[in-house]
């Protein structure tokens, strides 16, 4: 019956069975890094993997779920879903939320906030869901408690979301607070950003194994290389951010969380890698060293101001990763000249690399004019992107025609 919950969870989050007990958790990540996602929580032992659109689900207790937040590169959000159900008016989401005993969740004295993923031709107006969802909650409280918790958009004590598709409802907590890929060793902004979270994913869809060179010859500021050496030195992401918002529930365990960031530094290597990156602009260079000094102070990175066109090859052959312009702010002519350029230096100067190409432009990457070993479709925000893998062979070299 619409309205009515089929699934919530199972137990009181500020009770001590949450330490040991094991609910569901769901992790976001972007389109095409689903199955990396997924062989990362294997390697976390997670059990019940089930890699959805756009995320993956798994079975766990309190310690996963922390873990998902520390160790996870490809994660955005790691969540638990606690109230599921149908519904197709406003009557129904009202219902459906405030029969949810909230007080498993949450107190009187707390804070919440709510955000919201609506695609439904039930509920055209998202905010207007959202804000059903957050009078439900308050009611509930107000008639058993005759108090209620506040809203705080800001820095809530719990961060609740809404995903309805179609008329499926559901409302999860969020475990994460910021997103993910906010690791905490960027400051300001970049023209062309690629978040922490698709960089890491890139060079691990890439099989690249941390002992071989990397070398990023349009680096930025610096996301691709940093997430490299992070990989390199077995650098957990969560040791660079300084909160997540798990630490501000009833049930937070400070000492759970301590230890799971003790295994984390143990297992870091410092070591010299591999890795190079250079750039055109200087700026993108001051940028990229900054970040790399905040991300890992110890590690010793290679950059350099160069043009592509103009740069040696590192004297190893290996892996050339790029995040080209996709042409934007560029004429079509020139987007177009300047993927031909990439592909005759890849090919007068790379033969014997494997080079992979991450970029929004399709067409524009026909005139690389080589042919791609590997085709991944994937999501740069909002954009349709490809990740393109080209075997550079020495010799003879195989164009692809133009289409």
């Amino acid at each position: 019956m619409r309205g009515d919950v089929y699934c919530s969870l199972p137990f009181n989050l500020d009770s001590s069975t949450f330490t040991s007990m094991e609910f569901p958790i769901i992790i976001k990540t972007y389109k095409g890094l689903e199955q990396v996602l997924a062989n990362e929580l294997y390697a976390l032992g997670a059990q019940d993997v089930v890699v959805l659109n756009r995320a993956v689900q798994c079975k766990g207790d309190k310690y996963l779920l922390y873990a998902c937040n520390i160790y996870l590169r490809t994660a955005l959000k790691v969540m638990i879903p606690i109230v599921e159900g149908r519904a197709r008016t406003e009557q129904e989401l009202y219902r459906l939320i405030k029969n949810y005993d909230w007080a498993e969740v949450m107190g009187v004295d707390d804070t919440f906030a709510i955000t919201q993923a609506v695609s439904s031709q039930y509920f055209p107006h998202s905010n207007y869901a959202a804000l059903k969802v957050k009078d439900a909650i308050a009611d509930h409280f107000r008639e058993r408690f005759d108090e209620r918790p506040s809203v705080d958009r800001d820095a809530p004590d719990y961060q609740l979301h809404l995903h309805i598709g179609s008329d499926q409802v559901q409302v999860s907590l969020d475990s994460s607070g910021d997103s993910l890929h906010i690791r905490g060793y960027k400051t300001g902004t970049h023209a062309a950003p690629m978040t922490e979270v698709l960089a890491a994913g890139l060079i691990m869809l890439t099989g690249w194994d941390g002992n071989s060179t990397l070398y990023d010859p349009m680096c930025g500021s610096g996301t691709l290389p940093i997430e490299a050496a992070l990989i390199a030195t077995q650098t957990a992401p969560g040791l660079i951010r300084k909160h997540f918002a798990f630490q501000r529930w009833q049930s937070y365990d400070a000492a759970l969380y301590r230890q799971i960031m003790v295994d984390a530094a143990a297992k870091q290597k410092i070591r010299k890698v591999h890795v190079l990156a250079s750039d055109i602009e200087g700026r993108n260079i001051n940028a990229a060293i900054a970040h790399a000094q905040t991300a890992i102070p110890e590690l010793q990175m290679t950059f350099f101001k160069r043009d592509f066109q103009l740069a040696d090859p590192p004297p190893e052959k290996g892996i050339l990763i790029m995040n080209p312009p996709y042409g934007e702010r560029i004429e079509k002519p020139d987007i177009i000249a300047f993927y031909q350029m990439i592909g005759n230096v890849l090919k007068n100067k790379y033969a014997g690399w494997t080079a992979w190409i991450f970029t929004g432009n399709e067409e524009a990457a026909k005139y690389i004019g080589l042919k791609p070993s590997a085709k991944i479709k994937m999501k740069n925000g909002p954009l349709d992107a490809l990740f393109l893998k080209f075997e550079i062979r020495e010799g003879k070299f195989w164009k692809e025609k133009a289409e």
